[in-house]
């Protein structure tokens, strides 16, 4: 098998949510493996600080660190600046979407408000950069789709009544276009990271219910780094399924067994709970 750098040298990314956690760890390794990248988010202090680090990082002086500054649940702005961008940098090799955030609460914490913003961020801000581009691949016949699920896009847990449901919906999303375009040599992955250690993370550790934050202890914490890594190495096996850390032995249990996942998830949410009522 090609190197990393045989591989993904002199290739180009367009990559929403690419400023931060996950996203940006992916786009240091593609440019320290030889590619060009143009990474997608809305602020854009983070993004100057992210093309600073990310541009480090090039092995040779002609790959090129470009940033968009957008929201990409938002169609009439994007779209412009894509296509800019794509005029100026040719197509794509590949487009991957991290875009995404939970809020974990109980669930009559929640609005229905809240359960459309996770919905509008989560998968229309994944479907949108999809939306764009995908006609540029399907003229040229060619190009790979990443889209970011979770380990909860295939096994729902407390606290994660809103941001479940959008990482199921991703992964059917990107079933439905794998299924389509793969006769037209348009490739597919989609990425099942668990608890990973990124700026979204800590976010969500300030509204976690008690026992999720229990029950997330048992389930381990990688780096962005390592889920890049993994990433990376999935797309040279033109995986379409890739599982960083632990969230391969849980899919695999979710597929063949789905009723001793249920059990051990409630076996976890009982032994939480039992241990919050021995602190009181």
């Amino acid at each position: 098998m090609a190197s990393v750098k045989q591989h993904f040298s002199g290739k180009t990314a367009i990559i929403s949510g690419g400023s931060k956690g996950i996203g940006k760890a992916v786009a240091l390794e593609f440019v320290k493996a030889g590619g060009s990248v143009c990474i997608i988010a809305r602020n854009k202090n983070d993004l100057k600080t992210a093309s600073d680090e990310i541009s480090n990082a090039r092995i040779i002086d002609s790959q090129s660190v470009t940033t968009i500054s957008c929201d990409t649940t938002d169609m009439k702005k994007l779209k412009p600046l894509i296509e800019a961008h794509i005029k100026k940098s040719g197509v794509p090799d590949y487009l991957m979407n991290f875009v995404g955030y939970a809020q974990p609460r109980y669930i009559q914490d929640y609005t229905i408000e809240d359960f459309k913003k996770n919905m509008e961020t989560n998968y229309y801000g994944q479907l949108v950069p999809i939306i764009i581009v995908l006609p540029h691949f399907i003229k040229r016949r060619s190009g790979h789709i990443v889209t970011c699920s979770s380990l909860l896009g295939y096994l729902g847990m407390i606290g994660y009544a809103t941001y479940c449901p959008t990482k199921f919906a991703i992964c059917g999303l990107t079933e439905a276009l794998r299924s389509e375009l793969a006769p037209q040599g348009i490739r597919f992955s989609v990425l099942y990271p668990p608890d990973t250690q990124t700026p979204g993370f800590d976010n969500e550790n300030r509204t976690k219910p008690a026992e999720v934050m229990i029950m997330s202890e048992t389930g381990g914490l990688l780096d962005p780094g390592e889920v890049a890594q993994k990433l990376i190495k999935g797309i040279m096996q033109n995986k379409f399924y890739i599982h960083p850390g632990q969230s391969r032995l849980l899919w695999a249990i979710v597929r063949h067994a789905p009723n001793l996942a249920h059990k051990i998830m409630d076996g976890e949410f009982k032994k939480a709970k039992q241990r919050l009522s021995k602190k009181k």
